[in-house]
């Protein structure tokens, strides 16, 4: 079969361009998606017990007017509003988000290190060359011994010698030592930094009810269940395992960029395929805890939680039943607990034992009370192999190989893993990758989001 535009996944991406490519009056294209449902790693799950499960913590907030607009024509009403309440469990204590504006609730002698780290002729005045380098130079050591460092690594499952910092932009809140010091004194909070200090959710289905009721308005210009397995650029064909070859005019592609040209390109360029093996990436285990909450229990106000210590295994825990009370199978009366803990080469973990380290973990964390794990009422659980793109010390440079050397195929690579660009992949980020694409292919418009420089 033949089609004029053809997309390789139904995640945000996928289905934003797909989605875009309707309203611009284009009716000629095809998605395919290797699983039996839409999402990507935005697909929520509804377990055997009733409770709602997304792959890791997700939130609806915006950079842009049209992915608002498209939110607000997918749920409508149907969806909750937030101010973001998140903490960081440290020294036995909880402190505030972003940790670096809240050091006063640490104690005293951890508090004071803190501070001495920032004080002048404490920090390096070289110009970092990595991402361990910029935290000793922007935190001082205080700070990134208590917090950046080991979350950071517990996160990225890489160290943070071995990655680049241009990636930082709104992500991390840097710090002011005049502010840090008025917090202290003045016993302050500072917690309204960052984009996602308020956000959205799904009333109902979790995040993965967006991209639910988007791919039903693409129903028949998707295939499930097509795993790609060959892209012949010259002939611009595409086969996928099941047998399923469609030729196509232009190629959008949303799976990994390593694994696009490493093991489905014919005839990559040795350049290319090198570069691809010097991309990195994460693993993540997601684990739901659902159980009763008891009658006369105080509700538990926060939206997630972060974890740099090692009694642990997680380095974020979401209270998924305050996104939504619907998350849970009995709403309002069952607290949702949804963990997360990555792996890699540099940080391996048995994931057949995460679940019970998870649990004693939450109860070292003091969110379950020991006595109450006889209560948990569901498990769930899922390892994915592509969690977070790393923005490694190769990473930039072979994106400045793949991703014009596709170019030159007729070929682009969006979304998380597609464009491999932490940077730009929140979830309206990596739908409007796809909303710009389509753009691009029918009128010529420049994409902004992702660029190639």
């Amino acid at each position: 079969m033949k089609t004029k535009y053809l997309i390789i996944g139904a995640g945000p991406t996928g289905l934003g361009a797909a989605h875009r490519l309707k309203e611009l009056g284009e009716a000629d294209f095809l998605v395919l998606e290797r699983n039996p449902h839409a999402g990507g790693l935005a697909a929520s799950f509804r377990d055997d017990n009733g409770f709602t499960w997304d792959i890791g913590g997700h939130v609806v907030f915006s950079h842009y007017d049209y992915f608002d607009a498209l939110m607000d024509s997918l749920l409508g009403c149907e969806r909750l509003e937030h101010q973001r309440e998140s903490w960081i469990r440290t020294n036995r204590t909880w402190v505030p988000y972003p940790f670096q504006n809240n050091i006063r609730h640490l104690p005293k002698a951890a508090r004071w290190e803190c501070v001495e780290g920032l004080l002048p002729g404490n920090r390096p005045d070289t110009p970092p060359e990595n991402f361990a380098q910029w935290i000793d130079a922007v935190f001082g050591r205080g700070i990134a011994r208590h917090f950046m460092d080991p979350y950071n690594f517990k996160v990225w499952a890489t160290p943070p010698e071995l990655m680049q910092f241009g990636w930082i932009g709104e992500r991390v809140s840097v710090v002011d030592l005049k502010k840090v010091l008025r917090n202290i004194i003045l016993e302050r909070d500072d917690v309204g930094w960052g984009p996602n200090n308020t956000f959205k959710f799904p009333l109902k289905g979790g995040t993965g009810e967006i991209f639910r009721r988007l791919a039903d308005r693409l129903a028949d210009r998707i295939k499930y269940d097509q795993s790609v397995n060959r892209i012949d650029a010259q002939s611009k064909t595409v086969t996928t395992e099941q047998g399923l070859t469609v030729g196509y005019e232009a190629l959008l592609n949303t799976a990994p960029l390593d694994i696009l040209a490493r093991d489905w390109l014919t005839d990559a360029p040795d350049a290319m395929v090198d570069a691809a093996g010097r991309l990195t990436h994460n693993s993540v285990y997601v684990a739901g805890v659902g159980l009763d909450m008891e009658p006369d229990a105080v509700p538990d106000p926060r939206c997630w939680m972060y974890f740099p210590e090692s009694d642990s295994p997680f380095y974020r825990v979401t209270n998924f039943h305050n996104y939504s009370p619907n998350n849970t199978a009995k709403p309002g009366e069952q607290a949702a607990f949804m963990c997360e803990t990555s792996f890699s080469e540099h940080k391996p973990e048995n994931v057949h034992e995460l679940m019970d380290r998870t649990v004693q973990g939450l109860v070292n964390s003091a969110l379950l009370r020991g006595d109450r794990v006889d209560d948990i009422l569901t498990r769930w659980e899922m390892a994915v192999d592509y969690g977070y793109p790393v923005p490694c010390l190769a990473r930039d440079k072979a994106l400045n190989v793949l991703q014009p050397g596709l170019e030159a195929m007729g070929i682009q690579s969006r979304g998380r893993f597609g464009g491999w660009k932490y940077e730009v992949s929140n979830m309206d980020h990596s739908v409007m990758q796809g909303v710009e694409w389509a753009e691009r292919m029918v009128s010529g418009t420049p994409e902004k989001t992702y660029t190639l420089d």
